[in-house]
């Protein structure tokens, strides 16, 4: 008897022993991934994510340019789409985010980063071929969402600790340059088909069905070049250790990962599995129960839900808005097809690509400057204060801003510009970064779905409102108001970013508020 409780207690030690090693294991392997110098395999992961995103920004704002050109070939009163036409052409994206960021997000918690990484590229790709011959693009926008939650995961969880947030606004960035080549593809594009939409009566049918497609079909060629790497590209290493909780093939992972971009898999992969925190309904409710950990989701999911009412709220609505105020100065008789042509090339493509140029592309990468020095809550309280006083500017004074004077269009035009700087230099990159860093493992994915999804709840509302305020009083007559809506809303996400921890040169797991020194609980005593 005193035999077997001296076995047993030496058991016991023997197993605490090894707990204790395998727990010094597992902080050794993070400290490796966190103080990584920067290499070729960061640059892949940062252009691979990348390429989602700028293929994702494409299809959204291709839709804004096209809007107006389904107006010419569907819209059988006035040559633009109706209210609900309109609305239903540019909510139908959003809503496929919504689904797609918290399904994604969720599935990449449980089955992996990667497996879940291809899928959705795949559906973006045939959806937006489908879109192109079909006009349906809520499955397009299902892919779309999953892109978020992944490709922030798969960039911060890949990065080193100093220069995690500029890996992830890189990746973000990425949606910029999307934009500008929509605006850029929709002129060559209508460019191409010049002589056609000339000729052809009034309002151009034929022509403009052609451009809209091709301007959304081509959306598919980003993707298509990008699905091989997305393929390809390793799993996580926090991933494997912290949810498939094996220390073995994730300390080997890194080492590979680091050197090679590739990881180990298949029947050499080494198993050793532990006893570590498991994510379940009652460990999220114990986790988020936590008032200092709720309240992270609930800052990260408004902040992101308030700046999308505005950025959606101008950027799918970019193209009624440089028409409210002629930004092209178009002369031409509206029943023309002269004017079609203009009104598409000078006012919607043109007007889009300046737009681009001067306010959305600098204030990404300036964000990429000041990320890691500034911090990310420092820049997101400044935005929004900043777009606070420019959305009251732009809302009461919009009546003088937008009269037949040149000076004042282009004060308008400027104002709004920098409404769009300071949406990216802000809380457009912020809001996209912070989730992808402020929780556990576990949850990062499903917390960075949550917020996203916040966020495209947010389009959502701004689309719809935008579509029933927009005309009171006459034609793009309430627009002056819509701006001090926004202005309300501005103010809000700068109480919701006082929820939110800085996390700038942070390493994720400190980040998580859960203690790291004990965090492997034991190991089953049979191992495969």
């Amino acid at each position: 008897m005193e035999q077997q409780s001296s076995h047993d207690a030496s058991y016991q030690e023997k197993s605490q022993h090894s707990v204790a090693i395998l727990d010094e294991r597992r902080r050794a392997a993070l400290a490796e991934i966190d103080n990584a110098p920067f290499s070729w395999f960061h640059v892949k992961v940062c252009l691979v994510a990348g390429v989602g995103f700028f293929t994702d920004a494409y299809d959204i704002f291709a839709i804004n340019i096209a809007s107006t050109m389904l107006g010419y070939v569907y819209g059988h009163t006035k040559n633009q789409l109706s209210t609900n036409q309109s609305l239903g052409v540019k909510v139908a994206t959003p809503v496929g985010n919504l689904v797609g960021q918290l399904l994604f997000g969720w599935l990449a918690d449980i089955l992996g980063r990667k497996r879940m990484y291809g899928i959705e590229l795949m559906i973006m790709i045939i959806a937006t071929f489908g879109q192109a011959l079909a006009g349906q693009s809520s499955a397009m926008g299902i892919g779309i969402g999953g892109d978020y939650p992944l490709s922030a995961i798969i960039s911060s969880e890949f990065a080193a600790t100093r220069s995690r947030g500029r890996l992830m606004t890189a990746v973000f960035a990425a949606q910029g340059w999307g934009q500008l080549a929509a605006a850029i593809v929709g002129m060559i594009v209508v460019r191409a088909y010049k002589d056609a939409i000339l000729k052809a009566p009034f309002p151009c049918v034929d022509p403009i069905d052609h451009t809209w497609r091709l301007l959304i079909g081509l959306g598919c060629v980003p993707g298509v070049i990008a699905l091989y790497f997305r393929l390809t590209i390793p799993e996580t290493p926090r991933f494997t250790m912290d949810i498939e909780r094996n220390i073995a093939l994730a300390t080997i992972d890194i080492e590979n990962v680091l050197a090679t971009g590739k990881s180990v898999h298949g029947e050499d992969a080494p198993v050793q599995r532990v006893t570590a925190p498991k994510a379940t309904r009652a460990d999220f409710r114990a986790y988020f129960g936590q008032w200092k950990n709720m309240k992270v989701l609930i800052g990260t999911a408004y902040s992101w839900f308030a700046l999308d009412i505005a950025f959606y709220g101008l950027g799918l609505n970019n193209s009624s808005i440089l028409t409210a105020i002629n930004f092209g100065g178009l002369t031409s008789n509206k029943n023309s097809s002269l004017y079609v042509y203009q009104n598409l090339f000078n006012n919607i493509c043109v007007g889009n690509l300046i737009l681009s140029i001067a306010g959305l592309i600098p204030g990404y990468w300036v964000s990429f400057l000041f990320i890691d020095s500034w911090g990310r809550k420092p820049i997101q309280l400044m935005g929004f204060t900043v777009l606070t006083i420019l959305f009251v500017i732009m809302g009461f004074a919009f009546d003088k801003l937008e009269n037949t004077d040149t000076t004042n269009k282009r004060v308008f035009v400027f104002l709004y510009c920098l409404a769009n700087f300071f949406q990216n230099f802000g809380p457009n990159t912020t809001t996209f970064v912070i989730p992808g860093e402020a929780f556990p493992t576990r949850y990062r994915s499903t917390a960075h779905g949550i917020s996203a999804a916040s966020g495209k709840l947010g389009a959502v509302i701004s689309q719809v409102g935008f579509a029933q305020l927009v005309n009171i009083g006459g034609t793009n007559k309430f627009i002056n108001h819509i701006m001090e809506i926004l202005a309300l809303f501005m103010l809000t996400g700068i109480f919701s970013t006082l929820l939110i921890p800085e996390t700038k040169q942070r390493s994720l797991e400190d980040i998580s508020n859960e203690e790291q020194e004990g965090y492997i609980q034991g190991v089953p005593e049979a191992t495969s």
